[in-house]
């Protein structure tokens, strides 16, 4: 089948051979947004760590991979190490930043959002929620507004959000800005906006292709801002010294992020260390380059075949209005998308390729 724009060049800039030898789909697998591909050297870290625990091997050396895994992140974000927390959801640290919240502040968030960016400042009652369309979040800052929360790319079409304005309006207001990159991290260039973010948090199970149980969570670089979240959820890896915080209430909290650390999922966080090194290898730049084209690509051969996919040009992720329904036949002949909200999610990644997207329009012009 020709296609308009159906064979534009997708830049060969990723190490193809790493590619391959890290990931194996046995399907064309178009579905990132909602669970990355675990590569091979993650899931032996995984086996590993697992038969460890059925053998009595000793365990503790896994929280060196916590460590390895957060000094990683670190790096992808751009951010000192020490403005890094580890943990298992947004939702987690959503709810660290609602509880902070004077009663009585606004919360200002983008309509359609991911329940786990908004869904704690709802909880609390005492907090005003106001909601506006996605382009609109820059205009509706006021000095009122303690705090906006918003995704970087939205989980539902794609849409990227402008992070640049909205750093320069909440900082103009005297607001706080929370950015939830779970539908970013990894292909994203989340080093020239993680640093200005406030608050930022993000799964990595999804473009970063960790397994499931790890997050991340980037606190203020200011002290005012830092000492203004209450460590609610801190437990005894949250001390300074967590062997020695193990009984009673915890004498010294850390002095960096890990005082807003959650008992990490260690078997998760043994395969994540692994993951994010394949992400480091191949580069987010040469990331973001391959998945753009190749949404590039796909969004092309749609108006070739006369289907109008929401504007998401800067994004990975391509939502087709009124295909959603097709989802699970599709899905019978090997291809794995979502039904989101009614329309048809495709996202492209780094095991993806042009054939992949091919295979997706021949199988959507029938």
């Amino acid at each position: 089948m020709q296609t308009s724009g159906a064979h534009q060049a997708v830049p060969q800039a990723l190490d193809a051979e790493l590619v391959r030898a890290q990931y194996s789909p046995a399907a064309t697998y178009l579905n990132t947004a909602s669970t990355g591909l675990l590569p091979a050297r993650a899931v032996a870290a995984v086996r590993d760590a697992v038969a460890g625990m059925a053998e009595g091997r000793a365990n503790d050396s896994l929280f060196g991979d916590v460590e390895e895994a957060r000094a990683a992140f670190a790096r992808i974000a751009g951010v000192p190490v020490s403005r890094v927390a580890t943990g298992s959801s947004v939702a987690t640290y959503t709810g660290l930043i609602a509880t902070s919240l004077p009663a009585g502040a606004e919360v200002l968030t983008a309509e359609g959002e991911f329940s786990s960016t908004v869904n704690p400042f709802h909880v609390r009652r005492d907090l005003k929620v106001r909601t506006v369309p996605l382009d609109a979040l820059p205009d509706a800052v006021s000095p009122s507004t303690a705090l906006v929360a918003v995704s970087a790319a939205q989980s539902a079409d794609g849409r990227v959000a402008d992070l640049e304005t909205l750093r320069a309006v909440t900082r103009a207001h005297g607001a706080r800005l929370y950015v939830d990159a779970s539908q970013a991290a990894g292909w994203y260039p989340l080093a020239a906006h993680a640093a200005e973010a406030d608050f930022l948090a993000s799964v990595a199970f999804k473009w970063l292709t960790c397994p499931r149980g790890v997050a991340f969570f980037v606190c203020p670089a200011d002290r005012e801002g830092f000492d203004a979240l209450t460590p609610a959820f801190a437990g005894w890896v949250a001390g300074e010294n967590p062997w020695d915080s193990c009984y009673g209430p915890v004498a010294e909290l850390a002095h960096s992020a890990r005082r807003f650390d959650e008992s990490q999922s260690l078997v998760a966080y043994a395969g994540a260390r692994h993951a994010l090194s394949v992400i480091e290898e191949l580069g987010p730049d040469a990331i973001r380059a391959h998945d753009l084209a190749l949404a590039a690509r796909f969004r092309a051969g749609l108006v070739g075949l006369g289907h109008e996919p929401v504007p998401a040009p800067d994004s990975p992720i391509v939502s087709v209005p009124g295909l959603g329904a097709r989802q699970p036949e599709l899905g019978k002949v090997g291809l794995q998308l979502s039904d989101r909200a009614g329309n048809l999610r495709a996202s492209f990644h780094l095991y993806n390729t042009s054939a992949h997207v091919d295979r997706l329009l021949d199988a959507l012009s029938g």
